[in-house]
């Protein structure tokens, strides 16, 4: 068995795959996978097969395909260079082709401009409206309205005189919005893209769909080699969900079959035939410590200014 036959087959072997499911997967017959593993490249059709069969073999057991063609090109034949000549009757679409753009071009730029003179248009209109709109304000605000300005009367005992049974304005301050969910790239973990999940303080639910075949599908908490929450062969239309209460860890075998959301953000994953890396982590509000100790420090003032006194005004009632 050579070298890159053995790398193929521990990988397959530690995420629980066969032959049978590689086969399913790549649509490569189980026989050209045996010949892979074994290392006899004499049975595969031709080099160029080699090349594809072990790239493919390759992302479906979440491995670089790209990093095991160089390092193992001393074992998979290179691709034959074929030298492809245009036929000189490609030259006059090509023509053709490059007119089209230009004059669609030409097209697009027109538009734009007519749409710039719009838009300046619009916003001069609708300051003039506001304009207006402010002046008949103004001008209501200077009406004299000393009658209703007067401030009520007051009895003997400082109580506002008139209708005692009018109705006290009390505004209801605006219910808060939440904020909405926020996706950003912070930086490169190791081989993991990590994203900085917002707002801070809130709950995030984090959904995986597979569709369009079946996928790999793993995910652990905090890293890599957390604990682990799933790790399987997901089916095509599945749709796995997790609470996002601290770093997640997500790797998937085929990027293209597989959508993450946050709360139905989608999560860039390269959205390529290859495996993918991700870390979703949420954001933490770091001065929730210090705010703690100082509501602590009020609370404790106020105890000692209230039995101060009340000391103080039993004293004065035992002197009288």
């Amino acid at each position: 068995m050579s070298d890159l036959g053995e790398l193929l087959r521990k990988a397959r072997e530690q995420r629980g795959l066969t032959l049978d499911d590689i086969q399913e997967t790549t649509k490569i017959r189980k026989r050209y996978l045996e010949a892979i593993e074994s290392g006899d490249h004499t049975v595969l059709p031709g080099p160029f097969y080699v090349r594809a069969f072990v790239k493919n073999y390759s992302e479906a057991v979440g491995l670089d395909p790209d990093e095991v063609l160089r390092l193992y090109q001393h074992e998979v034949p290179a691709a034959p260079v074929e030298q492809i000549s245009e036929p000189i009757v490609s030259r006059s679409p090509r023509r053709v082709q490059s007119q089209s753009s230009e004059r669609l071009g030409k097209i697009g730029f027109n538009v734009m401009m007519w749409s710039f003179l719009i838009l300046i248009v619009v916003v001069i209109w609708v300051y003039v409206i506001n304009n207006d709109t402010g002046g008949a304000k103004q001008t209501d605000n200077n009406t004299n309205i000393t009658e209703v300005s007067k401030p009520p009367a007051t009895n003997e005992g400082g109580t506002a005189g008139g209708n005692e049974n009018t109705p006290t304005d009390n505004p209801t301050p605006p219910t808060p919005t939440q904020a909405p969910t926020t996706v950003t790239f912070g930086s490169k973990v190791g081989k993991a893209d990590q994203y900085d999940i917002g707002p801070v303080g809130v709950a995030h639910k984090v959904e995986v769909k597979v569709s369009g075949g079946r996928s790999w599908l793993e995910v652990r908490s905090d890293s890599n080699q957390g604990e682990k929450l799933y790790s399987a062969n997901a089916e095509d239309g599945s749709v796995e969900s997790f609470e996002l209460t601290g770093p997640l860890y997500i790797n998937v075998g085929r990027a293209d079959l597989t959508e993450i959301k946050v709360d139905g953000v989608i999560v860039p994953d390269g959205d390529r035939a290859g495996s993918k890396k991700l870390l979703l982590k949420p954001l933490i509000d770091e001065n929730a410590a210090t705010g703690g100790n100082t509501d602590t420090g009020t609370e404790s003032g106020t105890n000692t200014g209230t039995g101060t006194g009340t000391g103080t005004e039993t004293n004065q009632t035992k002197t009288e």
